[in-house]
């Protein structure tokens, strides 16, 4: 990978983002992705965000080494700490947990008011990026769930407005398994699914063989109710 040619997960991330838009990539990894959309898309203007000193130096390496110090600030600090309000129209985060992607997002809600897009990939946990975007105002946009190096991801995309778009009755299935990717259900779909029911089904052996306290015969059922609900969606994916 490097800044002209990316991962086919930061390729997605990167169709994503629109040729006008100012860009904050969190977590920026090297600046990959910065130097990319600048060179390749034609952003005007990023900020490439390292809370850690090793990244943030690579990153301002590399920006320098690709003479974009012009239209990328390379900038050290823990999640939206590197923007100002009205910095940046676009964030992106790729590459962490869903959980810790909400947590840099919460954070730094009050930079999030001249956002007009956030594009995120979750490594794990998506689930919680589209609850969060349900109670804070987002509407999802887009998702899509690709393979690379034997590795499952899924990118999220969201806008400020109706977030009860693109959600139909059951609620509970479409935030676990993304409204969008079950009604298009490709391969990399289906096999995390499948590898997920695998998983739990071993979980579920173990809890029988515990020790059954309420807490056990809580967590079991709360595996069941999930392993029925992917069953579920994907049978009717199948039939």
């Amino acid at each position: 990978m490097n800044t002209n040619q990316l991962s086919a997960r930061l390729s997605v991330v990167a169709k994503y983002v629109p040729q006008d838009y100012r860009v904050a990539d969190i977590g920026s990894d090297h600046a990959y992705l910065p130097c990319y959309l600048v060179k390749n898309v034609g952003i005007p203007f990023a900020v490439a965000g390292e809370v850690a000193l090793g990244p943030f130096q690579s990153a301002e390496r590399n920006v320098i080494s690709e003479g974009l110090s012009e239209k990328i600030s390379v900038r050290m600090g823990d999640g939206l700490e590197v923007i100002q309000p009205g910095d940046v129209d676009c964030i992106t985060i790729a590459g962490m947990g869903g959980a810790l992607i909400t947590s840099i997002l919460e954070n730094g809600k009050d930079k999030l008011a001249s956002i007009k897009r956030l594009i995120l990939q979750p490594n794990i946990g998506a689930h919680s990026i589209r609850s969060w975007f349900i109670e804070n105002g987002w509407e999802l946009k887009a998702e899509e769930i690709i393979e690379e190096d034997g590795k499952i991801y899924e990118i999220i995309v969201g806008e400020k407005g109706d977030v009860k778009r693109p959600y139909g009755d059951n609620v509970e299935l479409q935030l676990l398994m993304g409204p969008i990717l079950l009604e298009n259900q490709n391969d990399a779909f289906q096999k995390k699914w499948s590898a997920e029911l695998s998983n739990w089904q071993r979980v579920i052996k173990q809890l029988n063989q515990a020790a059954q306290t309420p807490e056990t015969v809580d967590k079991k059922n709360e595996i069941l109710a999930k392993m029925n609900l992917v069953e579920e969606a994907l049978k009717y994916e199948n039939s």
